[in-house]
């Protein structure tokens, strides 16, 4: 197989698959090539696509490669999509989120004690959603379940691993500095 009909095959993939595919993935499907080829390939279509300032990019994303639209062309496709319902996720849900990615894997009554409220609602609703799984058992009085990102949360946030998430020290500075415009903002 010639490396244009390879990546053809390569995009033909990308394009068709719903999620985003391995290096594994594609080896497998790719007789005859090692994973290091493969992501030479990967690498020459995203910058063909850049070059030529298509309107899809290829990105890697959740330990995968997908196809993603360009973000310039994002006003294009929010007014072909205007009628489109997003969902999106509550604060509460999007609070608890966030300590389960960042102390996984955490308990339930760890959550609400962080939280302050209960949160068995908001836990069905984002397993429901398949953000967050149970990641097993701690091994203390009534073994309670313990909860863990999953990869469809590194998807939905376009991670490719939890070490991509914000460090905790950045949000301590970007707090200051939307404190500091918000006490001048009200001073005006």
């Amino acid at each position: 197989m010639s490396e244009d009909n390879v990546k053809a095959v390569i995009e033909a993939l990308l394009f068709s698959s719903d999620r985003p595919l391995t290096l594994e993935q594609l080896k497998s499907i790719l007789d005859g090539f090692e994973t290091s080829q493969i992501r030479a390939f990967l690498e020459e279509l995203s910058s063909d696509y850049e070059k030529s300032n298509r309107g899809i990019r290829i990105v890697e994303v959740a330990g995968g490669f997908q196809m993603i639209t360009a973000p310039d062309f994002a006003p294009f496709l929010k007014k072909l999509y205007k009628q489109r319902r997003v969902e999106r996720l509550s604060k509460p849900a999007l609070e608890t989120l966030a300590i389960i990615a960042y102390k996984q894997p955490v308990t339930k009554l760890e959550i609400e004690s962080l939280r302050n409220v209960d949160v068995g609602g908001v836990i069905k609703n984002l397993l429901d959603k398949s953000l967050i799984r149970i990641a097993g058992r701690k091994k203390a009085p009534g073994r309670p379940y313990v909860f863990g990102t999953t990869r469809q949360f590194l998807e939905y946030f376009g991670l490719n691993s939890l070490d991509e998430l914000p460090k905790m020290e950045d949000f301590s500075k970007t707090m200051e500095v939307f404190n500091d415009t918000k006490e001048s903002a009200s001073a005006s």
